[in-house]
């Protein structure tokens, strides 16, 4: 139970903080007090209910229309001493308060202070480089067809938002990528999608493996790595994350070899560069044997202008099958990697053509 002394208490500090209860309270008080006078003061047309709110914000703000004024002498000392000079003070105070809240919600979008909880299916991304990360939210935006998701860029460093301008990408800043509070606020159990590009492989570590346990199943987690034992432990623990590994030396070499690879690797990778590479989960359309590849490749081909490139068994690209042999059986829940000028919808394709 609250004491007097702690009701006045509570008073005092929303008084002297000029807090929106205590300005709401002071205005309807202060507006209360004046309709009283007036009455007592005979301004009866003053205090009406279709008149009282409209002349009170009127003649308290002072701008002051005429339309509506006291007629008594009374009332016109009652709105000189006390309306006007008490209410104009309240209205200053409401308007600072106004502006104060403003400043304070933009402060708190430009330095990722805001919570996220009611985010949905959203794609996050923990970690900032500068250059790097700008690419990822490209490419991202870059696919014209993709499910419109919110994209929440979680970072440690001190910055302010980097894509202010970009109302679909969101900015939190985070003291941990792995505290539990701090990845709530990112609303990490409802994310659909998660890339890991921290600053270092132990943190890209560190944070994979924390997740991986919170995200919902259906939730792809997709990191980055310059060690490979890194990988080789991350998917000894968990089995819902795709790990990306460096390839320079790969790509050195057959660039070296066969030149000209470097701009088809860039291609395949970049939806800013015309056709790229997607992928494609086969429904619940097919036979329960499937059908010839030759047959899903040519349809690709004709009907949508995509070439296939490869079969995988899963999203996490197990069981794959680059260029697989004219009667490969493809199956239901499989994923068809293909590359076309823009992504391929589910209600786009006619699956069950491919069994005629």
């Amino acid at each position: 139970m609250f004491s007097f002394k702690h009701i006045l208490l509570l008073i005092r500090r929303h008084v002297t903080q000029v807090s929106w209860p205590a300005l709401i309270a002071l205005l309807a008080i202060h507006a209360f007090s004046t309709s009283l006078l007036l009455l007592l003061a005979g301004e009866q047309a003053l205090v009406t209910h279709e008149n009282f709110f409209y002349y009170y914000i009127v003649t308290t703000s002072t701008v002051g229309y005429g339309d509506l004024s006291p007629a008594t002498i009374a009332g016109k000392a009652i709105v000189a001493i006390f309306q006007i000079p008490l209410g104009l003070a309240l209205f200053a105070a409401f308007l600072g308060k106004v502006g104060q809240t403003i400043t304070f919600i933009l402060r708190r979008h430009m330095t990722g202070e805001k919570h996220f909880n009611h985010l949905q299916d959203h794609i996050i991304i923990f970690g900032w480089h500068p250059s790097r990360t700008q690419k990822i939210v490209s490419h991202i935006l870059g696919d014209v067809n993709r499910q419109k998701r919110t994209i929440l860029l979680c970072a440690k460093d001190e910055i302010q938002h980097p894509f202010a301008d970009n109302e679909i990408v969101e900015f939190a800043r985070l003291h941990s990528f792995t505290d539990m509070e701090q990845l709530s606020r990112a609303a990490i159990g409802a994310a659909d999608k998660v890339i890991v590009d921290g600053s270092n492989d132990n943190e890209t570590f560190a944070t994979a493996l924390r997740i991986s346990k919170l995200v919902k199943k259906s939730c792809h987690i997709s990191t980055y790595f310059d060690d490979e034992t890194k990988v080789e432990m991350l998917r000894e623990y968990c089995d819902n994350i795709e790990c990306n590994i460096s390839r320079t030396a790969q790509l050195l070499v057959r660039s070296m070899q066969d030149p000209g690879s470097s701009q088809v690797q860039e291609h395949l990778l970049s939806t800013n560069m015309g056709d790229t590479q997607f992928s494609i989960q086969v429904p619940e359309a097919l036979p329960a044997a499937g059908v010839d590849f030759i047959a899903v490749f040519e349809a690709f081909k004709r009907s949508y202008n995509a070439t296939v490139l490869g079969i995988a068994d899963n999203r996490f690209g197990d069981g794959m099958q680059l260029n697989p042999a004219h009667d490969y059986q493809v199956k239901n829940g499989q994923i068809i990697h293909y590359i076309a000028a823009q992504r391929l919808l589910d209600q786009d394709i006619s699956w069950h053509d491919f069994a005629k």
